[in-house]
C-alpha cells in the first residue's frame, strides 16, 4: 500500500477509514481484471483505478454493494411430519416378519435361494431379486444393524419428505442400487441385506436437504454440510467387515442420492402433496410382498 497524492491519470473509486473495506473492493477488481492501486490519503483509506477504467470499476463496485446490501434470502419453513415414527416401526416389524419366515422356510420354500441377489448374468428373467434382496438377513446381528441405521435414516427421511414418500422413495431408490450391483458384481457371488436400502436412505436425506438450501444466501459450509456429514458416514460405517458388501453400500448411497435429489424439485413435491402419504406407503409394501409373489410363483 502507498502513500501519495494521485496523479491526474488515477481516480479515486472508493474511500474508507476501514482498511479491509478497501482490501475487499480491491478484490473485487482484481476479480475482474481492472488494474487499481489501494493507497492512504491522511487517514483514509483509498482505491484508485486508471482514470479510463472508472466507470466500469464504479459499476462493479456498485453491483457489489448492492449484494452485501441484501437481506438474506428467507428459506422455506421446513416441515416435520409427525407420524414419522409410526413409520419407522412398521418398517422394523415388516423386516423381523420377512427375516421370522426366511428362517423358518414358511410355505416351504427356500426364500434365500429365491430372493438373493445374483449377478445380472446369472439371473436373467429373474428381476424380482432386486427387491427381495433388501429384506434377507444372514444372521441376527445383521438384521438388527440395519434395523438401527435403517430406522434412524430412515426417521429422518420421513420427517422431511412425509412416510410413505420417503419409504416408497427408499424402497426405489435401494432397488436401484442392487440393479446397479447386479451389473458390476462378480460371477458367482450373491448378496442379501437392507444395507442397500440403509445406505440409499442416508443419500437421500443428504442429497435432498442439500439441494432445498443450495440456492439461499446460506454459507458455503452450512450448505455442504449434509453431503459431506452423509459421504463421511458411508466411509466410517459402510466400508468395514469382512462380509462387507461395499460395492451394494455405494450403489445404494448413489441412487439414494439421485432419488433425494429428484424429490427436491418443487414438481416432485407439487405430485406427492396430491398423493396420500397411506397410499404411497401401501404401494411400497405392496411392491415388495408383490414382488415375492412372483419368486414364489417361480419356483412353482
Amino acid at each position: 500500500m502507498d502513500t501519495f497524492s494521485h496523479s491526474a491519470a488515477y481516480r479515486a473509486v472508493y474511500r474508507s477509514r476501514d482498511y479491509a473495506a478497501c482490501e475487499h473492493r480491491a478484490f473485487i477488481l482484481r476479480a475482474v481484471g481492472i488494474e487499481h492501486v489501494l493507497g492512504k490519503d491522511d487517514s483514509t483509506y483509498v482505491v484508485f483505478v486508471p482514470e479510463e477504467r472508472v466507470r466500469e470499476a464504479t459499476e462493479h463496485l456498485a453491483q457489489y454493494e448492492q449484494e452485501i446490501a441484501a437481506p438474506p434470502r428467507a428459506q422455506p419453513p421446513l416441515v416435520l411430519h409427525e407420524s414419522a415414527w409410526l413409520s419407522t416401526v412398521l418398517f422394523a416389524f415388516f423386516l423381523v416378519v420377512i427375516s421370522y419366515c426366511a428362517g423358518a422356510a414358511v410355505g416351504g420354500f427356500n426364500w434365500f435361494e429365491i430372493g438373493a441377489l445374483l449377478p445380472s448374468s446369472e439371473a436373467g428373467g429373474e428381476p424380482w431379486r432386486i427387491v427381495t434382496a433388501l429384506t434377507l438377513h444372514a444372521d441376527l446381528g445383521h438384521l438388527l444393524g440395519n434395523l438401527a441405521f435403517g430406522g434412524l435414516f430412515g426417521y429422518f427421511a420421513a420427517q422431511l419428505v412425509g412416510p410413505g414418500t420417503a419409504w416408497l422413495s427408499i424402497l426405489v431408490a435401494g432397488a436401484l442400487g442392487n440393479w446397479v450391483d447386479s451389473l458390476l458384481m462378480l460371477g458367482g457371488r450373491t448378496t442379501i441385506g437392507a444395507s442397500t436400502a440403509v445406505f440409499a436412505t442416508l443419500g437421500l436425506v443428504a442429497a435432498y436437504a442439500w439441494k432445498r438450501h443450495s440456492t439461499g444466501a446460506m454459507r458455503w459450509a452450512r450448505r455442504w454440510a449434509p453431503l459431506i456429514a452423509a459421504v463421511a458416514l458411508l466411509a466410517f460405517t459402510g466400508a468395514g467387515g469382512e462380509r462387507t458388501d461395499v460395492l451394494a453400500h455405494l450403489t445404494g448411497f448413489g441412487s439414494g442420492a439421485l432419488v433425494g435429489l429428484a424429490n427436491a424439485l418443487p414438481q416432485t413435491r407439487a405430485f406427492f402433496k396430491r398423493v396420500p402419504q397411506l397410499v404411497s406407503g401401501l404401494i411400497a409394501i405392496a411392491t415388495v410382498i408383490g414382488a415375492w409373489c412372483w419368486g414364489f410363483a417361480s419356483t412353482m
